[in-house]
């Protein structure tokens, strides 16, 4: 088993020599870190001043990290990835809009992508973000627990509706909905709207998916109280579970308003509250369902053996393993090639409005300690094998 992510002809077999050649250079690149610093600065700058630079986007970054720029452009690319056993999640990647008329936008755009998976095999999730449907600084608000205005109240309510509304559309689909997880400050608010969400849609089994970014230290802890709720309550608990993405801002958060950083404090209890978590899930997957998104190999290979000792099949619905389109294709193409279920977050929309999602992801990928040399050292193997090196 210790070998399984290390095949590169299965983790590469969809993409051809120049595909190999562009992954090649665009990782090379965000191994840079002045590099993604002065590409994200010229980027903004390009798109701010409206120069013609989307199609040299689209060309490079965003065709490696993105499926395109509408659904139906994505097909193609998910009836490839399908044809490997591996699966799509249809990830609409606009960031950062504020106003009521973009949230209703957005919850236009969510209940259509849900209309459209729930008839292809290939798409097994919706997924949406909760500052797609609300302000931010509503959901902080909410979640301390603070008066709202009479406006606010108002505002809050249509936040409730949307959720509503998507959700009550996949619970009619049967198709499960991840909803992803964002800031500490934010989160305690869309947590208690998903509960609210899995109480009504979970009674059968899981369709509304909760996120926990397993870098913080107190939500294994959340999730136990969860599940003596639903235990009590009879409802079933879906989890995407990941690290997280924001550890920067988080501590920096923390260190300036002077509280308790909810980021663990090394990256080692990070891991093993991750691992923690899935051991606690699979001890109770007879009312539980987890979404493992992750791109570390020993906790893909600790929830492979946890399955295998527990006599749990590879392909049992209750299970997905998940990665982010255009990265670790050495664990997604290898565990789907075994059976197992895996399923790629697929971003998607128009090339100007998914650059900060982008920018993002190059960032978080200059960060992450040995994401990105890894990548690369399995690029330069598979070269090598094919024989296209420099």
């Amino acid at each position: 088993m210790d070998k399984l992510f290390d095949n590169t002809q299965v983790a590469f077999s969809l993409k051809s020599d120049t595909e190999l050649d562009r992954a090649y250079f665009l990782f090379k690149m965000i191994n840079n870190e002045p590099l993604v610093r002065i590409g994200t600065a010229v980027t903004n700058f390009a798109l701010k001043a409206h120069l013609p630079v989307e199609g040299l986007i689209r060309a490079s970054v965003f065709d490696h990290f993105c499926g395109g720029v509408s659904e139906e452009d994505c097909i193609p690319v998910m009836d490839k990835m399908y044809s490997k056993g591996v699966s799509s999640v249809l990830d609409y990647s606009v960031e950062g809009k504020e106003d009521e008329a973009q949230f209703d936008s957005a919850t236009q755009k969510i209940l259509k992508i849900i209309e459209f998976a729930a008839e292809k095999e290939a798409i097994p999730f919706g997924v949406f973000k909760p500052t797609g449907f609300g302000r931010i600084d509503l959901y902080e608000k909410v979640g301390a627990q603070k008066t709202l205005t009479d406006a606010e109240q108002a505002e809050w309510s249509r936040v409730v509706a949307r959720y509503d509304a998507v959700c009550k559309l996949a619970h009619e689909k049967n198709l499960p909905l991840l909803i992803d997880a964002e800031e500490s400050w934010m989160q305690d608010a869309a947590d208690d709207l998903v509960t609210q969400m899995m109480q009504k849609y979970n009674k059968e089994k899981a369709i509304v998916f909760n996120t926990l970014q397993l870098y913080r230290w107190d939500r294994l802890d959340y999730l136990k109280k969860l599940h003596a709720q639903a235990q009590e309550e009879g409802f079933y608990i879906g989890m995407k579970l990941v690290r997280g993405a924001y550890m920067e801002k988080e501590n920096s958060r923390a260190e300036e308003k002077g509280y308790r950083s909810p980021i663990c404090a090394t990256k080692q209890k990070s891991d093993d509250n991750y691992d923690a978590t899935v051991h606690y899930m699979i001890e109770h997957l007879d009312k539980m369902a987890i979404f493992a998104g992750t791109h570390n190999e020993l906790s893909s290979y600790k929830l492979m053996q946890l399955m295998e000792s527990k006599g749990i099949a590879k392909n049992d619905s209750r299970i997905w393993f998940g990665q982010l389109f255009g990265m670790s294709d050495n664990i997604s193409f290898n565990l789907a090639a075994k059976g197992y279920n895996i399923a790629k977050y697929l971003p998607f929309g128009p090339v100007r409005d998914v650059m900060p999602y982008l920018i993002r992801r190059a960032e978080e990928n200059t960060s992450v300690a040995g994401q990105t040399s890894r990548e690369l050292m399995l690029i330069t193997k598979e070269r090598k094998r094919r024989k296209i090196e420099d």
